[in-house]
């Protein structure tokens, strides 16, 4: 279970580090008058410093290098 999840913070943090944010887009209505709608399309941006990626990458190895250090003390037992 925790090798799982080391390997998905590492996965998740190298995504982060190369992708810092991405952009969707919504469609308002401005204006309704019966049979005439005008719509328009707003653009928005999330950001995120590429910081947060390498702190999800090194706590990943985090994980999985206690948890190795879990499975070795468990065979010495």
């Amino acid at each position: 279970m925790k090798k799982t999840l080391g390997i998905v913070l590492v996965a998740i943090g190298i995504i982060m580090v190369i992708y810092t944010g991405f952009n969707y887009v919504t469609r308002e209505k401005v204006v309704d008058l019966g049979p005439i709608e005008i719509n328009a399309q707003k653009n928005h941006t999330v950001k995120w410093p590429p910081i947060v990626g390498l702190v999800l990458i090194v706590g990943g190895i985090t994980v999985l290098v206690l948890d190795k250090k879990a499975g070795k003390t468990k065979q010495n037992k």
